[in-house]
Parts: structure tokens; sequence; C-alpha cells
């Protein structure tokens, strides 16, 4: 188990073959040493010696009895690996019965392991025999859709050996077989793709018979069925190794298959019917079959061609007993054997859409029972019903037009040259106004007032407050005649009016629908007045403001030529074209009316109704406040004032509108204001200590909750007094809590978090000289819009704070101090003690002088 060698491997015999079939005999080497690629050899031997067949690398080595069979490719190698090769002999005879070696010549560096190896092959006779039918008639099935057929062929083998059959039913629909069910060789049943669920459902099954026969039965057989139908049985024998080895395989066709395939159809492709008219639809079914059956048959209405059957609308149903479900405007009737009409009466425009039939096919059983086999839905026929209109004529004329303000006008609209008309036919008017502008302006028209189909008046937005007074009266004086009258027509009466008379067709369930519009010319009511002038003025009162403050204009009004006049006040912004809110660009915020009532128009933010105010300071000036403003309040300001006078009735009229000069509102920033400072309680500190220093950010403007902002903080510090050097990064914070520090070159250490969510602090541990300096931070908001996008504020940059790093001299020198004083205390008594023993002992010695005069003179061996 511990030894590595090279080991030939091929199969463990004996290998059981079958007599003209190709044999494929595996050889593979591992653990070997030198190229990758190995060279086999291949010899036989039927008693003892053995006979070279054929090399991979040697093209003489095949002995002279398999040269011609190597030659004609009868006997080849076929490499499958760089370390495997199959030895392949097409059509196997008895002779090739007896022992196969395979060998690999040596490239290693030291003779161990194996270098061949052995396998018995043992041939026997073709015992297997497969067969179909006898009948004539099942060579070719012409069946229809939803039928049952079965199909036989017979297998059985003679071999000595103990092999097992393994059958397989396919059909060919195009190029290729596929399986249909297989009786596996170990006697399970195997369904192919795609019919697992009819094999479940037993519409697919295998029979095996008498005489070893083996029945395909397919049930409810549908147009995928057809095709050619074959058998195919391969014979499988247990190897040595007690893996199934299959040996050989036959095939027999069997029969053809074609499925009639049933179809539903209808007769006609569109259909096109006038309104009041029958529709005649027919379904025909289109199949072959001859037995007794019957059709259920059932008619579907949609409005859409893509509706599904759950979607659309059940008209009329027949079963496969002929009853007919109730109905009373549509019939259905049994026109032959493989048709079904559909008449629907007296059709209406909502009767147009898309109409299909669907048709199931039932057969009886030997039970008496009835069975479906097929179901079948036509493709939708569209129908479109064309509705009756009638022709006329409408005519509008002025009967009485005002010369000045205040007078009344009256317009005429009648119905003329009426043709084609039926009794169930009814009109209705619609009024509308259009201003009449100089040049080619276009000006959308607005409905004043229109009637429904049982002459309901409903009145529009425009003018519907002096409707309600009685001030425009709306009236039909004949059956063919309508009117309008202004009782009191003022400057904004000024334009053209037109009618629209409408026609009313009654359908079956007794309701109305509209079937035609007749427009008619316009009436321009004008007359001449004197000039009004109006001038608006607006003021803003505090230059400069920030978010969150409070904007304040003023509108100033000054006119000529109106008595006695009011003014009603309207406050519009413009918004920038970024602002979605609202695409016209121009919002209503807050009016005045000349009666000094206030009303909130398009202003819907809910949690500001009270953060607009509209008042009258007097006569002639108002002010406009906004409290808290926000970033989304940008852009022009305007006042449209409208100057009214009194009118007839003690009505107000309306004399002239004024537009004043536009007040902006812009904000430097798209949200929040952020600043950053940098704070420590303690900046100068001893080598050893924590450093703190806070980075503390405050907002001005639109508050935001914690969770709409997040922080990007960087640290640096600046090694110099004068910040005449490069900063060097020392640690940061993402938004993400990720923190990153620089390579450091000292002991000191360095710590960031955040203790609130607009204050982080960095810390340095064990602070020494070298961590000095000023020291600042970078913070980058990061703020998330409304539609939930965070969005990258720009870099703010903190006041540098000067940390000063002192050493503490006592502490500092204290050890060293003793530790000098102590040491030179002792080395000085003991150089004292070493110098007064050597002294004493060691260097002791009897010196004698010569006694010297003392003369001026002194002697020669002084020198």
């Amino acid at each position: 188990a511990f030894c590595r060698g090279r080991i030939v491997r091929v199969p463990k015999g004996p290998l059981i073959r079958v007599v003209g079939t190709e044999v494929a005999i595996p050889c593979s080497v591992s653990d070997y040493d030198g190229p990758s690629e190995q060279n086999f050899d291949w010899e036989f031997s039927r008693d003892t010696d053995f006979v070279r067949i054929v090399s991979t690398w040697d093209s003489t080595f095949t002995s002279e009895e398999y040269q011609k069979r190597v030659g004609r490719g009868d006997i080849k190698l076929r490499r499958s690996s760089n370390d495997a090769v199959e030895l392949v002999i097409r059509n196997i005879q008895p002779a090739d019965q007896g022992r196969y070696k395979c060998s690999t010549p040596s490239t290693d560096a030291t003779v161990q392991g194996n270098y061949d190896a052995e396998v018995q092959v043992k041939v026997i006779s073709d015992g297997l025999s497969v067969s179909g039918s006898k009948a004539r008639s099942s060579a070719s099935l012409r069946l229809s859709e939803g039928d049952s057929f079965k199909l036989r062929c017979s297998a059985s083998t003679t071999s000595p050996e103990h092999t097992h059959l393994h059958v397989t039913w396919q059909v060919r629909s195009g190029s290729s077989w596929r399986d249909i069910l297989s009786l596996t060789h170990e006697g399970k049943f195997q369904p192919g793709p795609g019919y697992e669920e009819r094999y479940r459902s037993g519409d697919v099954r295998l029979d095996t018979g008498a005489n070893d026969t083996y029945g395909l039965s397919v049930s409810q057989a549908s147009s995928v069925d057809g095709g050619a139908y074959r058998c195919l049985v391969s014979e499988w024998v247990r190897g040595a190794d007690g893996s199934w080895q299959k040996i050989q395989e036959k095939s027999v066709e069997i029969a053809t298959v074609s499925i009639q395939r049933t179809e539903v159809v209808i007769s006609t492709s569109n259909v096109s019917v006038t309104e009041r008219d029958s529709l005649d639809l027919t379904c025909n079914i289109t199949t072959d079959r001859s037995g007794i059956f019957q059709a259920e048959v059932m008619w579907y209405f949609s409005v859409s061609p893509d509706d599904t059957l759950s979607d659309a609308q059940l008209l009329l149903s027949m079963d496969h007993d002929s009853v007919v479900s109730d109905s009373t405007l549509i019939s259905l009737s049994h026109v032959d054997r493989n048709s079904y009409r559909l008449l629907v009466r007296d059709v209406d425009v909502e009767d147009s859409g898309y109409y299909f039939c669907e048709a199931a096919i039932w057969v009886p059983l030997h039970n008496g029972s009835w069975h479906k086999v097929v179901e079948r839905t036509s493709a939708p026929v569209s129908v479109v019903v064309t509705a009756l209109e009638p022709d006329y004529d409408v005519f509008l004329n002025a009967s009485k037009t005002p010369k000045f303000s205040d007078d009344p006008t009256e317009l005429n609209c009648r119905i003329t040259n009426v043709q084609d008309t039926e009794a169930n036919i009814r009109f209705t008017v619609s009024w509308y106004y259009r201003q009449h502008l100089p040049g080619d302006d276009v000006v959308a028209e607005e409905l004043l007032a229109s009637m429904d189909a049982d002459w309901t008046l409903l009145p529009g937005d425009r003018g519907r407050e002096r409707i309600q007074n009685g001030e425009i009266i709306f009236s039909k004086k004949a059956a063919d005649t309508f009117s309008l009258r202004i009782q009191w027509t003022s400057e904004s009466d000024r334009g053209d009016y037109f009618c629209v008379i409408s026609a009313w067709s009654r359908h079956r369930n007794n309701s109305w629908v509209k079937s035609k519009d007749v427009t008619s010319a316009p009436v321009n009511i004008f007359w001449a007045t004197q000039d009004y002038t109006l001038t608006v003025e607006a003021v803003k009162l505090k230059p400069f403001f920030v978010a969150g403050h409070t904007f304040e204009m003023t509108c100033k009004v000054s006119s000529k030529n109106i008595k006695t006049p009011r003014y009603s006040v309207l406050i519009t912004a413009e918004k920038p074209l970024a602002d979605q809110s609202n695409p016209n660009g121009t919002t209503r915020i807050i009016s005045l009316s000349q009666d000094s009532v206030v009303r909130l128009e398009d202003w819907t933010d809910q949690t500001r109704v009270d953060g607009v105010v509209l008042e009258k300071v007097q006569e002639n000036e108002f002010r406009y406040r906004m409290y808290q403003t926000q970033v989304s309040d940008a852009g022009l300001y305007r006042c449209v004032v409208t100057a009214w006078s009194p009118g007839g009735g003690g009505m107000w009229r309306e004399a002239v509108n004024g537009l004043s000069n536009p007040i902006q509102i812009d904000f430097q920033t798209s949200g929040p204001v952020f600043n950053v400072s940098v704070h420590s309680d303690n900046p100068t500190i001893y080598q050893g200590e924590v450093a703190d220093l806070l980075c503390i950010i405050t907002m001005e403007g639109m508050p935001l909750e914690p969770d709409d902002m997040s922080f990007d903080v960087s640290w640096f510090a600046v090694r110099s007094f004068a910040l005449d050097r490069e900063p060097i990064l020392l640690a940061s914070l993402d938004r993400r809590g990720i923190v990153t520090q620089s390579r450091r070159n000292g002991s000191s250490d360095l710590s960031v978090e955040r203790i609130s969510p607009l204050e982080f602090r960095l810390r340095v541990h064990g602070c020494e000289d070298h961590d000095f300096g000023n020291h600042y931070c970078v913070v980058t908001p990061w703020v998330r819009s409304a539609t939930g996008v965070w969005q990258r504020e720009p870099d703010i940059k903190a006041k540098p704070l000067f940390l000063s790093v002192k050493m503490d001299v006592l502490n500092a020198f204290k050890y060293p101090l003793l530790i000098g004083i102590g040491l030179a205390t002792a080395i000085g008594l003991l150089s004292c003690l070493i110098g007064y023993c050597s002294s004493r002992w060691c260097c002791k010695k009897e010196v004698q002088e010569t006694r010297r005069e003392r003369c001026r003179l002194m002697s020669m061996e002084m020198d």
C-alpha cells in the first residue's frame, strides 16, 4: 500500500461478445514516469504463444497474419487520452476468441509495478432475433386525433450465456428517433423524455405477452404521436466486475402512424355588419372520424383577441346531447354533421369584438358512457358593428348681442336638415367658450355646460357659480332649438362661442349611447370698451434668507379707469424644469378673493397647511408669507391680480387682470448645509497619554432624519506649525462603518469611532513627539433623496487644530538620574578602596634620597 509503481489495467474478464459485432477493449496506464503520452502494444494468444497485433509507436510491430486486417482498418487502435487506448475489432469472429495482452514500454527511472495486463475474450454466436407483427395492415395506420392504437414486436435470444434483453419503443417524426417507453434489462419500465405524465396516467403502456412479444399501447393519440415506430432490442450480459455490458443491438420498424388533426374554424374571417342587422357565424369541425361521436360546441365573445377562455364571455353552448343553453337574442343551430351556426339578432355597437368557438369531440365507451377525446378552439373572428348615424346640420346665431358691459347676450343653436332619423333618436347640446386672442395663439375651449341623454344639465368649471346664481341660463326653446342666455355680460365673457349637438341612440337594454357629434360654426361676442390699466409690483422684503427661514413679499396694485375696484390676488410659482410635481411649470399656491376669502389652491403639502399666508394690508397692498421654506420651494413667485367692478344683479364682474414682476427664491444648496469643526478638551498632552479629537458636524436648513444621511470622515495631520507641509492621512471611517488606517512608523496607535450621528472621535493612544501638528477632518456628506437615492455632497474641510506633545522632564529623568548617581557612587567608593589597597600592600617600596643643599646652583642630575 505504501509502494508506488506503474499500473496497466484492462477490464476484468472474461469479456463476452457476439460474433459479427464490433468490440472495443480499453487499456490504461497510471503512476508512470516520463512523457505524458504513453505507447501501447497489443498481443493475442489462443493457447500459450502470443502473436503481435498492433502498436501505437511501431508500424512494423504487426505480425503477418494480422497485417491485412490492420491494413483494412478491421483492427485498429483508438486513443482516448494520453494514458489510455482502445483496441477496436470490427466483425469479431470465433477465431478471435482468446487472451489479449496490453503492454506498455518502460519510461520509468526504476522498474516497479506491472507493464502488461491480460484479458480473456469469449465470442458467442448471435442468438438474438427481433421481428414485427405478422399482420400486413399494421405497416401503416391512419388514425384520428384522440384514437388509440397498439403495436407489437417479438424479441428472443438463444445465447448460451445468461443474457438479458432491453426493449425500447421509439418514434421518428423528423430526422431523429425519440424514446417512448423501455423495459430495461433489469426489468424496470422507463418512460422517455416528454412521456412521463402519459405513462403515469396509463395513456402509454408497454405490455409483455406470450411468444416473447412486447406490445406498445397508446391512448388519446395526438398530432405529436404521428411518425414511424420501431422496436429497438439490445442484449446485455453481466461482467465479471458485476456491471452490465451491452453486447449487441437490433431494431425493426413496425409501422407508420399518421394522426389526422381535428380542426375548428369559423367560415368567415372578418365581418362588418350594420347596427340592428343580424350576425351569422358558422363553426366548422374538420375531422375524418368515421365512428360514432358527438360534438360539444361553445361560442365565446371577447373585447381583445388576446383574451383567454377564462377572460372571455360565454355566449351560448350546445353539449354532446344537443342541449342548447337558453338565450333571447342569440340562437345556436346544428346545420350538418360538422357545422354549427351562431345567429345574433338585432346587433348593437356593443357587440363589436372578437368571436370564437370551442369544440370538443365525445366518443362512446363500452359501458355506455361518453368520453371526451379532443378539444379545440378556433381562431378569433373580428366583428365590427357600424352604428346608424343620423344626418343633420347645426346652425348657431346670436339673437341678442351686448353693446356695453352688463348687457344681455342670447345665442340660439338650431338643428337643421334632419334626415334618416328614427323615433328612438334624441338630441342634446353642449356649449363651449374660447377666449379670443390676437395672432396665432391657440387657446383650448372651455366647457360651459352640457346635457346627458336624459337632458340633465351638467355645468362646466367655467362660470359654475354664475350658472347656479341664474346669471347664465340654458334652455330648450323647441324640439330643434337650444339657447344660451347671459344676463349680465362682462369683459371676461368676450370671445368665441359654439355649440355641439349630440345624437343619442336607444339600445336593446333601453340605454342611450352617443352615436354622433356635429359642431357649429363659432360666433364672436365683442364690443368696444374703455381700456383698463392695472399695474402690479412685487417687492421682496427680506433680501437674503436660507432654507428653513420665512419668505415674505408684498404686492402693490394701482389701477386706472376702473370704478370702485376690488382686487382678487393669486400667488403662483414657476418651478424649475427638474420639478416634476407640476408638468405645466406653474403652480397656483393661495388666493384671496375680492371678498377677502382665502383659499389654498394647489398647495397639497399636508404637513405645511398653515405654512403659507396671504393677507390684505391695505386696499391696494397684499402680503404673502411662506414659513419654513424648503429647497423644493425654489422658483419664481408672482402675484396675479384681478380687478373687479360692480356688475348687474349685485354681482361683481371681472374688469382686467394683471401680473407682477417675478420674485426669485433660490437656494445655493440642494439640501441642508453642513459645517464641520474639530474640537479637543486638551490640545496639549504629554508623551504616552491619549489625545481625544472630536469632528463635530452641524446642519443648517432642512433637517434630516439620521437614517437619511451618512458621512465619510477622514483625519489628516500636518507635521508643522505653519501648515507648509503635505498633509498625512491618519485614518478614515466610511459611511458603512469600515475603518482604514495608514501605516505608522512609531509605537503610538489610532482609533476612529462614531459617538453620535453627527460626532466622530479620533484617539491617539500612547502619543509620541512626532504626533504633534495641525490635525483636521474632512467630511463627505451623503444625503438620501426623496426617491431613495444616496447623493454625495461636496467635501467639507474643518479648520485645523494644533496638537502639542510635551515631555515630562521629571518623569523622564527620574529613574535614569537615580541609577546614574547610584552607579557613580558605587564605582567611586570601589576605586578608592582599590587605590588604598594597592598603595598599602602591593606597591610599597623604600626610597633613598640624597640630601641636597639649598644652593642657587642645582646638581646636574636634576636636568
